[in-house]
């Protein structure tokens, strides 16, 4: 059995294809039930998730990973476990691989479709709010569907701002950091907002018209990234269903009556049954919660560079 852990999944996937792959995926979603979501004794954010998917009888995957946001602390990822992907026909395991690059790069890869579909082909300026492993991975997807000449970096310890802004450094763009939050919110055209907020960060009363807004770390109905100031003034997207019960962001603004559903997925853009932006100065939101057949496209993509590299 093949076993690639984090550093492998990160140099085998390239961004940009890893993007058109998902296009693909959602266009033709592999049959997803719904994620086991368990908590873990002590901390009460630590989460256990099972996440299975299958595409007919073609491949079968499964990722069990856990997610503990006292990690971060002590300078620990905090989401790791494992995929396993298996073929479809025989049950046969193909390969294993460390679930943290998987998800970093899935979700990624996920805020990127969308922004492609979602935000203005004029945008410029990123701002990521939150500093984690997630944060650089999502800056370079970014880079693979807009052209943007600067990224601003907001985080609740500038230390670990600095040093994001320096993982990036390689990249030929103006890097900068926000010390004033509604300042840097009202300067971008794209927003992604990845962290583990109990209570909104991304103030709607903020954010300018135009701006597209990616929110990645809510993924219980305790957690929100967003009030609901900024769903009653734009327009909302998911990634699956799954987020209108799991998230505090669009679960709430749905309790109040500010969103009425049905809210179109990343599916219903593809194949058009939902329209994208539609004027300039139009404020979309698009919310992931993570969906098991982003991962089993990633971990099939992972496996098919792998293979050809060592054909």
């Amino acid at each position: 059995m093949l076993f690639l852990d984090n550093s492998a999944v990160l140099d085998l996937v390239d961004r940009a294809a890893l993007v058109s792959v998902l296009r693909q995926a959602f266009l033709d979603p592999a049959y997803t039930p719904p994620r086991f979501h368990g908590d873990l004794p002590g901390e009460s954010d630590a989460k256990l998730l099972v996440m299975p998917s299958w595409s007919g009888r073609e491949a079968v995957g499964v990722k069990v990973i856990t997610v503990i946001p006292s990690n971060s602390s002590r300078g620990e990822p905090t989401i790791d476990g494992i995929y396993i992907l298996m073929d479809g026909q025989t049950g046969h395991v193909l390969a294993a691989m460390h679930a943290g690059a998987l998800t970093a790069l899935r979700t990624a890869a996920v805020c990127a479709l969308a922004t492609s579909m979602l935000a203005r082909q004029s945008a410029k300026t990123l701002l990521i709010v939150g500093t984690g492993t997630l944060a650089p991975h999502l800056v370079r997807a970014y880079l693979a569907v807009r052209n943007l000449q600067r990224v601003i970096v907001w985080g609740r310890d500038p230390r670990k701002s600095a040093a994001l802004v320096a993982k990036l450094s390689d990249l030929p763009i103006e890097l900068g950091i926000a010390t004033d939050l509604p300042t840097a919110l009202s300067a971008a055209d794209i927003i992604c907002s990845a962290t583990m907020a109990r209570a909104p960060l991304i103030l709607g009363r903020f954010v300018a018209p135009g701006t597209h807004v990616d929110l990645v770390g809510s993924f219980t109905p305790e957690m929100r990234e967003a009030d609901t100031e900024l769903f009653r003034r734009g327009r909302a997207f998911v990634d699956s269903d799954t987020a209108l019960k799991e998230s505090g962001d669009i679960a709430v603004p749905l309790q109040e009556g500010v969103l009425a559903g049905p809210i179109p997925d990343l599916t219903d853009l593809l194949r058009l049954t939902a329209r994208g932006r539609s004027r300039e100065d139009e404020i979309t939101i698009f919310k992931s919660v993570g969906t098991g057949l982003a991962d089993l496209a990633a971990a099939r993509h992972v496996l098919e560079r792998y293979r050809a590299r060592h054909a």
